[in-house]
């Protein structure tokens, strides 16, 4: 079986990144992957694919789990700029805190990590470590992804966190609120070590996607010719603007400088209020999370006009409505993908399993036809 892409693809696929990355797109990013459209040439192997609920199983080798994500993959349609992907947030979020000692609990379905002990933060200290045994079975994953594909899939990086997000794993949400009042000192250094740890894990797992993976990506799904990121401090929902900008802004910066291209990850009601700090940091674009139980992305139009009018791009999370209403007003710098499932509806029945080729837009197969005409709608804008 081959996977319905190609070369030319791919360099169609840089082309309109990197522009839209610039603001020079002209038209949304729109991506579209249908789930089987293509009928499958080989019978499936027995074998789960990886997702939050199975990346804890070492019973099957990393070949065999990159065999099971091909027989996928090899049945997938990728229509506009939509691209082969593998989202390697199957380890979870906040994967960095894993790879420096804290324990994997997957026994809900979902990772969470939390340490192997509580300690007062002053005996907190954060080091990667590269013989970790997540970080090797990544990078078993990583070998075979590209010995398989030989660059034609892109790999994307773990969801390795932000720092003051991992530092809360290893020291307590709700400790590490008081510490910053009373151990501000602690609190720096400690961020300190997880920003570094995390440059130490991207560089080393980069350093086995590089020769072949056809760029970058993370678990948002954005494709960047250069290396990129998607921030976020999900600990800041608890904190005040003036706390989030000696605690959280100093590490957005850093990241900034580091990654040629970086989206943030602004999750739930919470964090805007740190929305008016964010804009002015040199980030390229906005990924709004507005929440579960909280009306959809059109109806926060109020916080889009905000983020376009600071010049940033803005990624859509929720259904076609709510990509249409934003593309009415602002159709040049928005990011909106979607999976189309298959005619049994599995990707909507597995979506809380997390696995590697799910998304968190998926639209049933009777309306493939009505997403086809809006991406051509889309596309026609460029031509």
């Amino acid at each position: 079986m081959s996977i319905h892409f190609s070369k030319e693809r791919w360099s169609e696929t840089e082309k309109n990144y990197s522009a839209w990355w610039k603001g020079e797109l002209g038209r949304p990013l729109f991506k579209v992957t249908v789930k089987h459209a293509f009928e499958p040439e080989r019978e499936k192997p027995p074998v789960p694919l990886l997702s939050q609920k199975t990346c804890h199983d070492f019973q099957y080798s990393a070949e065999e789990l990159i065999d099971a994500l091909d027989y996928e993959l090899s049945q997938s349609e990728f229509l506009g700029d939509a691209f082969p992907f593998v989202n390697m947030a199957a380890f979870g979020p906040g994967s960095l805190a894993g790879f420096c000692g804290a324990r994997m609990d997957n026994s809900t379905g979902s990772v969470w990590y939390f340490p192997e002990e509580r300690k007062e933060i002053q005996d907190i200290h954060i080091q990667y470590d590269r013989e970790n045994k997540w970080v090797r079975r990544i990078k078993d994953i990583y070998r075979a992804g590209q010995k398989k594909w030989g660059g034609m899939v892109l790999m994307s990086m773990p969801d390795l966190g932000g720092p003051q997000d991992v530092a809360a794993i290893f020291a307590d949400s709700t400790e590490l609120m008081c510490q910053l009042m009373d151990e501000p000192e602690e609190v720096h250094r400690l961020q300190t070590e997880v920003y570094q740890a995390f440059q130490e894990a991207y560089e080393d797992l980069n350093s086995v996607l590089k020769p072949l993976n056809p760029g970058y990506s993370d678990w948002g799904g954005l494709y960047s010719q250069d290396p990129s990121y998607i921030l976020q401090d999900d600990f800041a929902y608890m904190i005040s603007p003036q706390m989030f900008a000696e605690f959280g802004l100093p590490d957005i910066r850093k990241f900034s400088k580091y990654f040629t291209n970086t989206i943030y990850h602004l999750d739930g009601i919470g964090n805007l209020n740190h929305l008016d700090y964010l804009l002015k940091e040199d980030i390229n674009a906005v990924q709004w999370v507005y929440g579960a139980g909280q009306p959809g992305a059109r109806h926060w139009m109020e916080i889009y006009e905000k983020i376009y009018n600071a010049g940033k791009g803005i990624e859509v999370i929720g259904d076609l409505d709510d990509f249409l209403a934003l593309y009415g007003k602002y159709p040049e710098r928005l990011y909106y993908h979607v999976l189309v499932d298959d005619e049994e509806g599995n990707a909507m029945k597995t979506m809380d399993e997390k696995d590697c080729l799910n998304d968190y837009c998926v639209v049933s197969r009777d309306r493939k036809e009505e997403v086809v005409r809006l991406l051509d709608e889309v596309l026609r804008i460029e031509a």
